[in-house]
């Protein structure tokens, strides 16, 4: 899980999934773009509406548009030097 500016993971052996990092790193620069308490307010807003058209909780998660840029690119390990400003509205 990211949280402005920390990754904190279940188990620190997870700290040698390069994928996982890539992905909450890709998470800490959305939080940045958006300063931070937007994100987690639109983070929110796109799974609740997500939940209101009938998507189950996984589906619904994996369907808000940060999470689809990071599920996308978490194994490019080069994104987030290529990634422009405001990628994730590519996403939408």
């Amino acid at each position: 899980m990211a949280i402005f500016p920390f990754i904190l993971l279940k188990q620190l052996k997870l700290k040698q999934c390069p994928d996982l990092i890539n992905h909450e790193r890709i998470h800490l620069r959305q939080q940045l773009e958006l300063l931070v308490l937007p994100f987690y307010v639109l983070y929110l807003i796109h799974y609740l509406v997500n939940r209101l058209r009938g998507q189950p909780h996984q589906q619904a998660y994996r369907n808000i548009v940060f999470e689809r840029e990071a599920f996308t690119m978490d194994k490019n390990l080069d994104y987030l030097s290529n990634r422009g400003f405001f990628a994730w509205i590519r996403f939408l």
